[in-house]
């Protein structure tokens, strides 16, 4: 495979990571969303299923959305910023 080759098959990638990234972003903003707008009626259902306090409920939400959040960052936004410094390093030395 040639250095071109190569170099296409990274941008594919990239761009792959940076809308997996922005997939993450927008089920993040749904998930706030619905957490905000109906919030005691999600609670409601999932209280009569587990033995969980408002407190908790609230806890679990917003664990998730960090845990979501880091996972979004580590797995798809640093492999993209990496194979864009890399291309880029790549383009100057050319």
């Amino acid at each position: 495979m040639n250095a071109d080759g190569m170099s296409n098959g990274l941008d594919v990638v990239a761009e792959i990571l940076l809308r997996c990234f922005l997939f993450c972003l927008a089920l993040l903003i749904v998930w706030f969303m619905s957490y905000v707008v109906g919030g005691d009626w999600i609670y409601s259902i999932h209280s009569k299923w587990f033995n969980v306090s408002k407190h908790e409920f609230a806890l679990m939400n917003y664990y998730g959305m960090a845990l979501v959040k880091l996972c979004a960052i580590v797995f798809f936004l640093f492999p993209y910023g990496a194979i864009k410094l890399m291309l880029r390093k790549k383009d100057f030395s050319i």
